[in-house]
Parts: C-alpha cells; sequence; structure tokens
C-alpha cells in the first residue's frame, strides 16, 4: 500500500464560552487562530469571518508524503505536559485532532505509532478525520 499522498492537521478546542487567553496560558503556546464567540478572525487567505463560537486552533504544516504521526507529535511536543490542564480543556471544549488524508490512488495508507495514541487519549482528545479520495477511483 502506498503511502497518503498528504495531511494536514491541527489541534482544536471550542466553546461558546471558551476564551483563547485562558487556553493559551493552560496549554503555554499560542494559537493559529484563537477567537471568541462573534469574534472577528481571518482565513489564511486573509478573508474575514464572524466566529459562530470561540475556537483555539493550532495548525501543523502540511506534509507529502503524508505524515499524520509526525504532526500530531509537532502539535503536541511545545504545549504543557500537564495533563489536568489538558483533559480539563479536552472535556470543556472538545478537543480534538482534526486531521485531513488526501490520497493520489484509491488504496493509500498510513498508521499512527501506539506512543502518538498514548498521547492523545491521555489528553483527552479524539481524532477526527476527513478523508479525500483519488480523483479515479477503483471500482
Amino acid at each position: 500500500m502506498a503511502a497518503l499522498r498528504r495531511t494536514a492537521a491541527l489541534l482544536g478546542f471550542y466553546g461558546d464560552d471558551l476564551d483563547p487567553e485562558e487556553l493559551t496560558a493552560g496549554l503555554a503556546s499560542p494559537p493559529t487562530v484563537g477567537v471568541r464567540k462573534g469574534g472577528i478572525w481571518h482565513t489564511s487567505l486573509g478573508a474575514a469571518k464572524i466566529a459562530p463560537t470561540g475556537s483555539w486552533r493550532i495548525e501543523a504544516d502540511r506534509c507529502s508524503p503524508g505524515n499524520l504521526d509526525g504532526q500530531i507529535r509537532a502539535l503536541l511536543a511545545p504545549l504543557t505536559g500537564n495533563l489536568d490542564i489538558w483533559r480539563d480543556f479536552s472535556t470543556r471544549f472538545g478537543g480534538r485532532i482534526f486531521a485531513g488524508l488526501f490520497l493520489a490512488e484509491w488504496n493509500e495508507g498510513m498508521r499512527l505509532e501506539a506512543g502518538t495514541l498514548a498521547l492523545l487519549a491521555e489528553r483527552g482528545l479524539y481524532l477526527d478525520l476527513d478523508i479525500y479520495g483519488a480523483e479515479t477511483a477503483a471500482e
């Protein structure tokens, strides 16, 4: 099986009462995007958006070929190791790793190492996958 063509990943927390400054202080890093509900944030292309809910997100660099395991580790490495803080934020704000998996062929794959899965579990994070198929899929 071939490796995924490309992967994108981000760490995110979301909630109507989310205060980005609280998460920044607790996780010990500024986000790529941090906004309160009703606040204005800008997309990577510069478009202004009104936040329907509060969010705190850090984006990993995209990888080609895909390397979701490495991206998850890179997202988590600079942040606090205090698991009580992680679990609190994950419970209150639905902490997750979102991943986009982009295929070039109809059968590509990837794996997450046991240690990476443990990092997610001990922080109370869930994994949310969007899989984008190749333009010409096998029948």
